[in-house]
Protein backbone atom coordinates (compact mmCIF):
# COMPACT_ATOMS: atom_id res chain seq x y z
CA UNK A 1 0.00 0.00 0.00
CA UNK A 2 2.93 2.33 0.81
CA UNK A 3 3.53 2.29 -3.36
CA UNK A 4 0.93 4.99 -3.44
CA UNK A 5 2.43 8.69 -3.81
CA UNK A 6 2.13 10.55 -0.37
CA UNK A 7 -1.10 12.74 -1.38
CA UNK A 8 -3.13 9.28 -1.95
CA UNK A 9 -1.97 7.91 0.91
CA UNK A 10 -4.28 9.62 4.02
CA UNK A 11 -6.96 8.64 1.18
CA UNK A 12 -5.90 5.11 0.82
CA UNK A 13 -5.63 5.00 4.94
CA UNK A 14 -9.27 5.70 5.02
CA UNK A 15 -10.46 3.37 2.54
CA UNK A 16 -8.71 0.41 3.82
CA UNK A 17 -9.79 1.21 7.46
CA UNK A 18 -13.68 1.13 5.98
CA UNK A 19 -13.03 -2.00 3.99
CA UNK A 20 -11.20 -3.80 6.95
CA UNK A 21 -14.25 -3.76 8.82
CA UNK A 22 -16.27 -4.90 6.62
CA UNK A 23 -14.38 -7.65 4.28
CA UNK A 24 -17.31 -9.19 2.50
CA UNK A 25 -18.60 -5.26 1.54
CA UNK A 26 -15.58 -4.13 -0.26
CA UNK A 27 -14.77 -4.34 -3.48
CA UNK A 28 -11.04 -4.00 -4.45
CA UNK A 29 -9.91 -1.87 -7.41
CA UNK A 30 -6.32 -1.23 -8.98
CA UNK A 31 -5.51 2.77 -8.61
CA UNK A 32 -5.32 5.40 -6.21
CA UNK A 33 -8.29 7.12 -5.28
CA UNK A 34 -9.85 9.04 -8.10
CA UNK A 35 -8.71 6.36 -10.48
CA UNK A 36 -11.55 5.60 -12.84
CA UNK A 37 -11.54 2.12 -11.50
CA UNK A 38 -12.53 3.71 -8.43
CA UNK A 39 -15.47 5.80 -10.05
CA UNK A 40 -16.08 2.18 -12.10
CA UNK A 41 -16.20 0.28 -8.21
CA UNK A 42 -18.35 3.14 -7.05
CA UNK A 43 -20.96 2.89 -10.04
CA UNK A 44 -21.18 -0.83 -10.75
CA UNK A 45 -21.70 -1.71 -6.95
CA UNK A 46 -23.01 1.38 -5.10
CA UNK A 47 -23.47 -0.04 -1.97
CA UNK A 48 -19.69 -1.84 -1.95
CA UNK A 49 -17.01 -0.13 0.07
CA UNK A 50 -13.98 0.76 -2.28
CA UNK A 51 -10.67 -0.57 -1.78
CA UNK A 52 -7.60 0.96 -4.22
CA UNK A 53 -4.87 -1.32 -4.69
CA UNK A 54 -1.51 -0.82 -6.32
CA UNK A 55 -1.75 -3.29 -9.01
CA UNK A 56 -4.39 -5.64 -10.62
CA UNK A 57 -2.57 -8.62 -8.82
CA UNK A 58 -3.01 -6.71 -5.38
CA UNK A 59 -6.60 -6.36 -6.36
CA UNK A 60 -7.48 -10.25 -6.74
CA UNK A 61 -5.24 -11.21 -4.02
CA UNK A 62 -7.65 -9.25 -1.85
CA UNK A 63 -10.14 -11.22 -3.04
CA UNK A 64 -8.35 -14.36 -2.65
CA UNK A 65 -7.25 -13.38 0.53
CA UNK A 66 -10.69 -12.26 2.07
CA UNK A 67 -10.42 -8.43 2.10
CA UNK A 68 -12.75 -8.33 0.11
CA UNK A 69 -15.49 -9.81 -1.80
CA UNK A 70 -15.46 -8.42 -4.42
CA UNK A 71 -12.83 -6.49 -7.17
CA UNK A 72 -13.55 -4.66 -10.66
CA UNK A 73 -10.95 -4.72 -13.29
CA UNK A 74 -10.81 -3.03 -16.84
CA UNK A 75 -10.58 -5.71 -19.52
CA UNK A 76 -10.43 -3.60 -22.62
CA UNK A 77 -10.86 -0.24 -23.83
CA UNK A 78 -13.16 0.55 -27.37
CA UNK A 79 -10.44 3.37 -28.57
CA UNK A 80 -7.07 1.29 -27.29
CA UNK A 81 -7.65 -2.31 -26.86
CA UNK A 82 -7.52 -4.61 -23.93
CA UNK A 83 -5.60 -4.05 -21.09
CA UNK A 84 -2.31 -5.60 -20.57
CA UNK A 85 -1.43 -8.69 -19.27
CA UNK A 86 -5.64 -9.37 -18.11
CA UNK A 87 -5.71 -12.21 -20.26
CA UNK A 88 -2.80 -13.53 -17.90
CA UNK A 89 -3.93 -12.63 -14.68
CA UNK A 90 -7.99 -13.35 -14.71
CA UNK A 91 -7.59 -17.26 -15.39
CA UNK A 92 -4.67 -17.49 -12.96
CA UNK A 93 -6.16 -15.88 -10.21
CA UNK A 94 -8.65 -18.60 -10.06
CA UNK A 95 -11.82 -16.31 -9.52
CA UNK A 96 -14.72 -16.13 -11.60
CA UNK A 97 -16.40 -13.29 -13.37
CA UNK A 98 -20.11 -12.59 -11.34
CA UNK A 99 -20.74 -9.35 -13.61
CA UNK A 100 -19.43 -6.62 -16.56
CA UNK A 101 -20.19 -2.41 -16.23
CA UNK A 102 -19.60 -0.41 -19.17
CA UNK A 103 -18.29 3.23 -18.60
CA UNK A 104 -17.70 6.36 -20.29
CA UNK A 105 -14.18 7.37 -19.81
CA UNK A 106 -13.25 11.14 -19.71
CA UNK A 107 -9.21 12.49 -18.84
CA UNK A 108 -8.52 16.12 -17.75
CA UNK A 109 -4.82 17.37 -18.40
CA UNK A 110 -4.04 18.81 -14.63
CA UNK A 111 -0.95 20.40 -12.89
CA UNK A 112 0.45 23.13 -10.86
CA UNK A 113 -0.85 25.80 -12.92
CA UNK A 114 -2.36 25.87 -16.30
CA UNK A 115 0.90 24.39 -18.25
CA UNK A 116 2.36 25.00 -20.65
CA UNK A 117 3.59 21.46 -19.61
CA UNK A 118 6.27 19.31 -21.03
CA UNK A 119 5.35 15.94 -20.32
CA UNK A 120 2.04 14.38 -19.05
CA UNK A 121 2.32 11.09 -16.77
CA UNK A 122 -0.70 8.73 -16.30
CA UNK A 123 -1.57 4.59 -16.82
CA UNK A 124 -0.55 3.47 -20.99
CA UNK A 125 -4.09 3.03 -21.08
CA UNK A 126 -4.47 6.72 -20.98
CA UNK A 127 -1.74 7.95 -22.64
CA UNK A 128 -2.94 5.60 -25.83
CA UNK A 129 -6.48 7.25 -25.35
CA UNK A 130 -4.84 10.84 -25.17
CA UNK A 131 -2.24 10.06 -27.91
CA UNK A 132 -3.34 12.51 -30.42
CA UNK A 133 -4.12 15.57 -28.01
CA UNK A 134 -0.09 14.99 -26.67
CA UNK A 135 1.69 14.70 -30.06
CA UNK A 136 -0.27 17.88 -31.12
CA UNK A 137 0.88 20.00 -27.92
CA UNK A 138 3.86 18.33 -28.33
CA UNK A 139 3.85 16.95 -24.62
CA UNK A 140 6.13 13.60 -23.71
CA UNK A 141 3.93 10.92 -22.15
CA UNK A 142 5.31 8.99 -19.55
CA UNK A 143 4.06 6.12 -17.58
CA UNK A 144 2.48 5.38 -14.51
CA UNK A 145 0.97 2.65 -12.27
CA UNK A 146 -2.56 4.50 -12.76
CA UNK A 147 -4.01 8.06 -13.70
CA UNK A 148 -5.02 9.32 -10.32
CA UNK A 149 -1.66 8.17 -9.22
CA UNK A 150 -0.01 10.01 -12.13
CA UNK A 151 -2.19 13.28 -10.24
CA UNK A 152 -0.55 12.28 -7.33
CA UNK A 153 2.79 12.28 -8.18
CA UNK A 154 2.26 15.47 -9.74
CA UNK A 155 1.12 16.97 -6.77
CA UNK A 156 4.12 15.32 -4.56
CA UNK A 157 6.62 16.89 -7.42
CA UNK A 158 5.42 20.00 -7.18
CA UNK A 159 6.86 20.91 -11.06
CA UNK A 160 4.74 23.15 -13.08
CA UNK A 161 6.43 21.28 -16.42
CA UNK A 162 5.04 18.34 -15.57
CA UNK A 163 0.89 16.86 -16.16
CA UNK A 164 -1.32 14.25 -15.05
CA UNK A 165 -3.91 12.76 -17.26
CA UNK A 166 -6.42 11.64 -15.23
CA UNK A 167 -9.82 12.03 -14.05
CA UNK A 168 -11.49 15.26 -13.41
CA UNK A 169 -12.05 14.61 -9.67
CA UNK A 170 -8.15 13.58 -9.26
CA UNK A 171 -7.46 17.29 -9.59
CA UNK A 172 -9.91 17.83 -6.47
CA UNK A 173 -8.81 15.75 -4.91
CA UNK A 174 -5.16 16.31 -5.06
CA UNK A 175 -5.49 20.13 -5.54
CA UNK A 176 -4.06 20.39 -8.78
CA UNK A 177 -5.53 23.05 -11.87
CA UNK A 178 -7.03 21.69 -14.72
CA UNK A 179 -5.58 22.81 -17.95
CA UNK A 180 -8.04 21.00 -20.50
CA UNK A 181 -10.82 18.69 -20.27
CA UNK A 182 -11.89 15.98 -22.19
CA UNK A 183 -8.45 15.36 -23.72
CA UNK A 184 -9.32 11.43 -25.07
CA UNK A 185 -8.75 11.44 -29.08
CA UNK A 186 -12.23 10.04 -29.18
CA UNK A 187 -15.52 11.67 -27.68
CA UNK A 188 -17.71 8.09 -27.55
CA UNK A 189 -14.31 6.50 -25.24
CA UNK A 190 -15.43 3.38 -23.41
CA UNK A 191 -13.94 0.89 -20.93
CA UNK A 192 -15.39 -1.95 -20.13
CA UNK A 193 -14.47 -3.78 -16.73
CA UNK A 194 -15.49 -7.38 -15.17
CA UNK A 195 -16.23 -8.04 -11.18
CA UNK A 196 -14.41 -10.80 -9.67
CA UNK A 197 -15.52 -12.86 -6.65
CA UNK A 198 -14.49 -15.96 -5.19
CA UNK A 199 -17.43 -18.34 -6.61
CA UNK A 200 -19.22 -18.39 -9.75
CA UNK A 201 -22.86 -17.75 -10.15
CA UNK A 202 -24.97 -20.37 -10.75
CA UNK A 203 -26.66 -20.01 -14.68
CA UNK A 204 -29.92 -20.76 -13.48
CA UNK A 205 -29.67 -17.77 -11.16
CA UNK A 206 -29.88 -15.72 -14.50
CA UNK A 207 -32.74 -17.34 -15.82
CA UNK A 208 -34.78 -15.09 -17.54
CA UNK A 209 -31.94 -12.64 -18.22
CA UNK A 210 -29.58 -12.07 -21.23
CA UNK A 211 -26.50 -13.85 -20.06
CA UNK A 212 -22.45 -13.90 -20.87
CA UNK A 213 -20.34 -16.78 -20.65
CA UNK A 214 -16.25 -15.96 -20.68
CA UNK A 215 -13.85 -18.91 -21.75
CA UNK A 216 -10.98 -19.19 -22.36
CA UNK A 217 -9.27 -22.29 -24.70
CA UNK A 218 -6.69 -23.42 -26.29
CA UNK A 219 -6.61 -25.43 -30.01
CA UNK A 220 -5.22 -28.95 -31.12
CA UNK A 221 -2.00 -27.58 -33.12
CA UNK A 222 -3.22 -29.45 -36.01
CA UNK A 223 -4.52 -27.53 -39.89
CA UNK A 224 -8.17 -26.02 -39.38
CA UNK A 225 -8.03 -26.26 -35.67
CA UNK A 226 -9.52 -22.94 -34.64
CA UNK A 227 -12.10 -23.31 -37.80
CA UNK A 228 -13.66 -26.85 -36.26
CA UNK A 229 -13.89 -24.36 -32.97
CA UNK A 230 -15.87 -21.69 -34.51
CA UNK A 231 -17.89 -24.10 -36.50
CA UNK A 232 -19.14 -25.32 -33.04
CA UNK A 233 -20.26 -22.13 -32.30
CA UNK A 234 -21.98 -21.36 -35.96
CA UNK A 235 -23.91 -24.77 -36.02
CA UNK A 236 -25.56 -24.28 -33.10
CA UNK A 237 -26.44 -20.60 -33.33
CA UNK A 238 -24.74 -19.47 -30.60
CA UNK A 239 -22.98 -16.05 -30.77
CA UNK A 240 -19.36 -15.55 -30.46
CA UNK A 241 -19.20 -11.91 -29.41
CA UNK A 242 -15.96 -11.75 -28.78
CA UNK A 243 -12.41 -13.93 -29.54
CA UNK A 244 -9.19 -12.78 -28.70
CA UNK A 245 -5.53 -14.75 -28.66
CA UNK A 246 -2.43 -15.02 -26.88
CA UNK A 247 0.75 -16.69 -26.56
CA UNK A 248 1.19 -18.94 -23.83
CA UNK A 249 4.64 -19.87 -22.66
CA UNK A 250 7.73 -18.98 -24.65
CA UNK A 251 7.38 -21.83 -27.70
CA UNK A 252 4.56 -19.63 -29.47
CA UNK A 253 2.97 -23.26 -30.27
CA UNK A 254 0.49 -23.11 -27.81
CA UNK A 255 -2.18 -20.60 -28.64
CA UNK A 256 -4.72 -19.22 -25.74
CA UNK A 257 -8.14 -17.97 -26.60
CA UNK A 258 -10.20 -15.71 -25.31
CA UNK A 259 -13.75 -16.03 -25.59
CA UNK A 260 -17.30 -14.32 -24.85
CA UNK A 261 -20.20 -15.54 -26.32
CA UNK A 262 -23.79 -15.06 -25.47
CA UNK A 263 -25.95 -17.20 -23.30
CA UNK A 264 -25.15 -19.85 -20.07
CA UNK A 265 -24.50 -23.16 -19.64
CA UNK A 266 -28.35 -25.31 -19.34
CA UNK A 267 -29.07 -23.49 -22.40
CA UNK A 268 -28.71 -26.91 -25.10
CA UNK A 269 -27.41 -24.75 -27.28
CA UNK A 270 -24.58 -23.55 -25.74
CA UNK A 271 -23.99 -27.19 -23.85
CA UNK A 272 -23.49 -28.73 -27.07
CA UNK A 273 -21.38 -26.13 -28.08
CA UNK A 274 -19.27 -25.88 -25.77
CA UNK A 275 -19.14 -29.68 -25.58
CA UNK A 276 -17.81 -29.68 -28.88
CA UNK A 277 -15.49 -27.30 -28.43
CA UNK A 278 -13.91 -29.03 -25.74
CA UNK A 279 -13.29 -31.83 -27.68
CA UNK A 280 -11.44 -29.82 -30.36
CA UNK A 281 -9.29 -28.14 -27.57
CA UNK A 282 -6.62 -29.36 -25.65
CA UNK A 283 -8.15 -27.29 -22.65
CA UNK A 284 -11.07 -25.43 -22.41
CA UNK A 285 -12.36 -23.49 -18.67
CA UNK A 286 -14.72 -21.16 -18.08
CA UNK A 287 -14.30 -17.98 -15.97
CA UNK A 288 -17.61 -17.30 -15.70
CA UNK A 289 -21.44 -16.32 -16.45
CA UNK A 290 -22.87 -13.22 -15.94
CA UNK A 291 -25.40 -10.73 -16.87
CA UNK A 292 -25.21 -9.21 -20.13
CA UNK A 293 -23.99 -5.47 -19.00
CA UNK A 294 -24.62 -4.01 -22.64
CA UNK A 295 -26.17 -5.64 -25.28
CA UNK A 296 -23.85 -6.65 -27.88
CA UNK A 297 -24.57 -6.04 -31.52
Amino acid sequence: MRSFPGPALEIVDQLRKAAEADPARAIAFQGSPGANSHRAATEARPDALPLPCFSFEDALDAVKDGRAGQAIIPIENSQHGRVADIHFLLPESGLSIVGEYFMPIHHALMGIGPGPFEAAYSHPQALGQSRRFLRDRGIVPLSHADTAGAAAFVAERGDPKIAAIAPAIAAELYGLDIAERHVEDSPDNMTRFVILAGEPLAPASLAGRDAVTTFIFEVKNIPAALYKVLGCFATNGVNMTKLESYQQGTSFAATMFYADITGAPGDPAVDRALEECAFHSKELRLLGTYEQGRERG
